[in-house]
């Protein structure tokens, strides 16, 4: 397992945060905007990452940003955008090959630096607007892809869910966008929500590889010269209690239905009982040797995939199964029993033993990669409770049965959304 050293350090308007590893022979820099959830401008934000990659003002085209990333001997970019509990975030990420393993290489740091530099605070603008073409024809493409959700009918059935389930509360806010706000940007607008984002974000830029910090953060401070004062604070959602069991249901032409239930856990990234409730999660539909999956889909033959997890940053756990449609009460029932048997101790030192095993695998693979590394500390910036790796590993490694029964008992049932075919399925509800 790599060896990890995070540090955090204070700049003018944005966190710093150096990852030192010697797993990699490549240096990765990743740009972190973050602002609460906020259903008028949600689209444009989902919009922006599509733009920026299109040119900047220096490197105007496509092809000229490919060409420079040639320059900088296979650099890799990108810029995507998503949520994380009820924030919303954008990432820029560079991944460029470590000079001291280039003879020729020199000042590539610097060079690979003032290239993000340049896609974040240079795009291509003119008269305090983007280039009307890209946008409208990135418009298009980001509409595109609103469309196609709804042939996804797994990723359009958790989209519902949390439609339902979230409905007053921001964590329903599609990340994606809305057809419906397209009309509405324009070239001017966006540039605007482009200049709220650089000035006003939380900014939190992340820098891993086999480094020296002494001698990259002078090289950081130098090059990426984010001058504000950024007022922005992210949001940590307060977990909530489910009132009444909601059940809904929907149809279309499809043949396998979708049965996801959403469940309120009380517990987020930054309580003391999150690791429990990973394991709470491992052991009632997280792996292959999960009693969902042994129990809805191998035993009953109800269901073609049967699965769950939790939204950390949220309190929430979402189940995901495909089942044929007149299955819809025994799978439901079936689904619930497992909860209630973990609810009531019945949890084998097996079962418990292969689940710590899994999660510690899980979380080990997670940081073999650069970008795991940066999702496993921004997690803990959102959350504001910072544990190093080892901690985390010591945690689940002693938990009990009795700590996970615990958390079991504090799940609640919220929402079970059904999406049927439009010839059958019907539920008594």
């Amino acid at each position: 397992m790599p060896k990890l050293k995070h540090t955090q350090h204070e700049q003018n308007g944005y966190n710093l945060h150096l990852i030192e590893t010697k797993k990699f022979k490549t240096n990765t820099v990743a740009l972190k905007f973050a602002r609460p959830l906020e259903r008028e401008n949600i689209t444009s934000r989902a919009l922006l990452p599509f733009v920026l990659q299109k040119g900047t003002h220096n490197y105007p085209s496509e092809k000229e940003l490919r060409l420079k990333l040639d320059d900088l001997y296979g650099a890799k970019f990108s810029i995507n955008s998503g949520k994380k509990g009820e924030n919303h975030v954008i990432t820029i990420v560079l991944d460029f090959p470590n000079e001291n393993f280039i003879p020729d290489a020199n000042q590539l740091m610097k060079q690979a630096l003032e290239f993000l530099y340049e896609v974040a605070v240079n795009p291509k603008v003119e008269n305090n607007a983007f280039d009307s073409n890209i946008v409208n024809k990135e418009k298009e493409t980001l509409s595109n892809k609103i469309k196609s959700i709804v042939d996804e009918k797994m990723q359009f059935a958790n989209m519902r869910l949390i439609d339902e389930m979230c409905k007053d509360e921001k964590y329903s806010i599609h990340a994606h966008g809305y057809l419906e706000d397209m009309d509405q940007i324009s070239a001017e607008t966006l540039y605007k929500t482009y200049k709220d984002m650089i000035e006003e974000d939380a900014l939190d830029i992340f820098f891993v590889g086999d480094i020296n910090p002494n001698e990259v953060k002078p090289v950081i401070e130098d090059v990426l010269k984010f001058d504000r004062q950024s007022t922005t604070k992210v949001v940590q959602s307060e977990p909530k209690k489910p009132n009444e069991v909601k059940n809904i249901t929907e149809k279309q032409k499809i043949q396998q239905a979708k049965l996801h239930l959403g469940y309120r856990t009380g517990i987020t990234f930054r309580d003391p009982d999150y690791r429990n409730l990973q394991l709470f999660n491992g052991i009632f539909g997280g792996f292959p040797h999960s009693k969902l999956f042994l129990n809805v889909r191998e035993k009953h033959s109800l269901a073609y995939y049967a699965a769950s997890r939790i939204e950390s940053n949220k309190g929430l756990m979402l189940v995901f199964s495909g089942i044929a449609p007149d299955k819809y009460d025994q799978a439901r029932d079936i689904i619930i029993e497992q909860h209630e048997d973990i609810k009531k101790g019945n949890v084998s030192e097996e079962e418990l033993d292969q689940t710590k095993k899994a999660v510690t695998h899980q979380l080990k693979e997670t940081i073999d990669r650069a970008g795991g590394m940066v999702e496993f500390f921004y997690q803990q910036v959102i959350a504001g409770q910072f544990t190093d790796i080892e901690e985390t590993f010591k945690q689940i490694d002693e938990a009990t049965k009795d700590d996970v029964v615990r958390v079991a008992n504090q799940i609640e049932l919220d929402t079970v959304y059904f999406l049927t075919a439009e010839d059958g399925g019907d539920t008594n509800e």
